[in-house]
């Protein structure tokens, strides 16, 4: 296989499976499926679920704690020569999960496109990390033409080597975006640009999903490590300042 894709499936249509939609529709037919999508999409065919797994391109838009159950419902029901291609924020548990479930005749391509929905609209600097974790059928190298074609940089690492970098971007970012909203940080008449910077952390961070953030925390295997090191960090700074006041 290796030749032109002209219709997509898309399994999820929350706020990042549009912004999805929004990238493929530069090159393909889409079809979408989301139990829970009620409005239409424009050049979105929303369809069942068995009619969208004959689809021979599916990528897979579901929340990370979601993604292992989707898997497993769909393992069985894939026609042959299919590629599965996830968008999870995280990457050794999705292709954990579908090395383990998918039938051998699947292609899997790992992807962290490293936008959301907020920052898709304001940056023309996007990233997308990819990994050719099976290529049954050949589908690799013309994905990864095609978001190079869009603008987006790629990115090739192993699952293991996004997590652990992930932890210390994503993981540190969000919690830190979620700390400030905690604490009840708020806009004065002095602010610094700095301080802005860290309001629009909060803006960015909150704007998306408790879920998000949750599931960013508990199924990056390398975040809790990270988190822990930044709050030994703050104790560091107290006791330095502890000492000079002894």
């Amino acid at each position: 296989m290796g030749g032109r894709v002209n219709s997509i499936g898309i399994i999820g249509f929350g706020r990042f499976g549009k912004v999805l939609a929004n990238i493929l529709q530069k090159g393909f037919s889409i079809k979408a499926y989301d139990p829970k999508q009620s409005s239409p999409f424009s050049g979105v065919e929303f369809v069942s679920l068995d009619e969208l797994l004959k689809e021979k391109t599916i990528f897979v838009a579901v929340p990370i704690r979601h993604f292992e159950s989707v898997i497993s419902d769909i393992s069985s029901r894939i026609s042959d020569g299919t590629t599965i291609i996830d968008v999870c924020s995280v990457k050794k548990y999705p292709v954990e999960m579908m090395g383990k479930s998918l039938p051998e005749n699947v292609g899997i391509i790992a992807t962290h496109p490293m936008f959301g929905p907020d920052s898709f609209m304001s940056n023309n600097r996007l990233k997308m990390m990819m990994n050719n974790t099976r290529d049954s059928h050949n589908q690799f190298k013309f994905w990864k033409g095609f978001f190079m074609d869009q603008g987006i940089q790629i990115l090739e690492m192993t699952p293991d080597e996004h997590d652990r970098m992930a932890a210390q971007t994503q993981g540190v970012t969000h919690f830190l975006g979620r700390m400030l909203k905690e604490f009840g940080i708020k806009k004065t008449s002095i602010d610094t640009q700095g301080f802005r910077d860290l309001l629009d952390l909060v803006d960015q961070t909150c704007n998306d999903t408790w879920e998000l953030y949750t599931d960013l925390q508990l199924y990056n295997p390398y975040t809790k490590d990270i988190i822990e090191n930044l709050k030994k960090s703050t104790d560091t700074l107290e006791n330095r300042l502890k000492e000079l006041q002894s």
